[in-house]
């Protein structure tokens, strides 16, 4: 099993060069589209053999959409934009540091999480790691496209975190792997197709001459970001339980930062360190007052869906398919 985690971890962690490498050469809603399509598809294939696909009433189609809304469209096509001018290391940690904070606000102005010390010191850190990341970047901006990049990751974070909440009824009553496909699958397909209607490039990338780099960082997204590593999590979670498989969210960040220096030449200074110490501090603290549910699998990586399954109050994350993703 330490195997698998080791395998798990390298493999999220990595997905952020993926990305990067993949948007450099293709417009990012197209190319984020793509592949969740394909991996929607892979997954109701997966659902379907093992018996696990569901028919819905009404009112869980609309909060489905509602769901695909949020945790796809307006969560990837931000995300996807922003790493063109954000480092793939940073984005990372943004990503994955957020997000458990912002769910444990949200449970908190929702009345499902109490004020506690720790909680507490989780929103503290996450605000100090953005001031000292952006604060100067704010007070007098030198690279405007990289600050809208940052802005538009928070962004992300806040709107998955929302829509995880709202999918909680979701992922209760519905396997994860069908739940995950059925969020992908039509979020791709908007994303794909409102790539082709207004973004620039779209067109001309939608005949696929993309070059060996994007295509291999498209398929690893899809293969080892979305399905093996959304494997691999759920066995951790059955053999060693969610919050050991959960400490993920502490490894991955930093393999993150370290390929993106020693890959793509990435600097990262003592301010910058600095502020992604604090916001993996802040993830450590909202994690810790939520220990009982693990941390859903970073979303650059997992299928959307599984990471439905982080819901608030003990801010249940999404049972790994924040595949990836």
């Amino acid at each position: 099993m330490r195997v698998l985690f080791v395998a798990m971890c390298l493999i999220w962690g990595a997905t952020w060069i993926a990305m990067k490498v993949g948007v450099e050469s293709v417009p990012p809603i197209f190319f984020c589209g793509t592949r969740f399509v394909v991996a929607g598809l892979v997954l109701l294939l997966f659902a379907g053999v093992r018996g696990e696909m569901r028919r819905l009433d009404p009112p869980a189609w609309g909060r489905l959409a509602l769901v695909q809304l949020l945790m796809v469209v307006l969560t990837y096509a931000p995300l996807f934009w922003a790493i063109r001018h954000v480092p793939s290391g940073l984005t990372a940690v943004l990503d994955l540091a957020l997000t458990p904070v912002c769910l444990l606000g949200f449970g908190i102005v929702l009345g499902e999480e109490r004020w506690s010390l720790t909680r507490a010191a989780a929103l503290l850190f996450g605000f100090a790691g953005l001031a000292v990341l952006f604060g100067p970047q704010i007070i007098a901006p030198t690279d405007i496209l990289g600050l809208l990049g940052a802005a538009a990751i928070i962004v992300s974070a806040v709107v998955y975190s929302l829509g995880s909440v709202l999918a909680r009824p979701l992922t209760r009553t519905l396997p994860a792997m069908f739940l995950s496909g059925m969020t992908l699958l039509p979020g791709g397909l908007v994303l794909t197709v409102g790539a082709l209607a207004f973004e620039p490039g779209a067109v001309e990338a939608a005949r696929l001459h993309w070059g060996g780099p994007a295509w291999a960082g498209w398929a690893f997204l899809v293969l080892f970001g979305s399905l093996f590593a959304f494997t691999a999590y759920l066995r951790l979670i059955a053999a060693w339980g969610p919050a050991r498989a959960g400490t993920y969210a502490y490894v991955s960040p930093v393999i993150a930062v370290l390929l993106g220096v020693l890959i793509l030449g990435e600097r990262i200074g003592v301010r910058d360190a600095a502020g992604m110490a604090l916001l993996l501090a802040a993830a450590f603290c909202s994690l810790r007052a939520a220990a009982p549910s693990p941390p859903s699998p970073p979303r650059g990586l997992r299928p959307a869906p599984l990471a439905l399954r982080r819901t608030v109050g003990t801010v249940s994350r999404p049972d790994p398919a924040r595949e990836e993703a």
